[in-house]
């Protein structure tokens, strides 16, 4: 499976996995295996996926919530 990010959301993937990892070592590790999972079940079904309204694939992680809604350090 290909895929490619957008510079922005790769920076807010990467700073999401730097995040968890700073919680639990082991942890951003397993955010990445969730988003290759996901990213390899759209290869296969890319019909299964949500769409917003820019027809961007939209589909958040399970274990995980979106960077953005999680607590910032001070």
């Amino acid at each position: 499976m290909n895929y490619s990010f957008h510079p922005a959301a790769e920076a807010e993937f990467l700073e999401t996995v730097g995040y968890y990892e700073s919680k639990v070592p082991g942890l951003g590790g397993a955010v990445i295996e969730e988003f290759e999972a996901l990213a390899a079940l759209v290869g296969e079904s890319p019909k299964a996926g949500k769409l917003n309204r820019s027809q961007i694939f939209v589909e958040p992680l399970h274990r995980f919530p979106p960077f953005y809604r999680l607590p910032r350090k001070a």
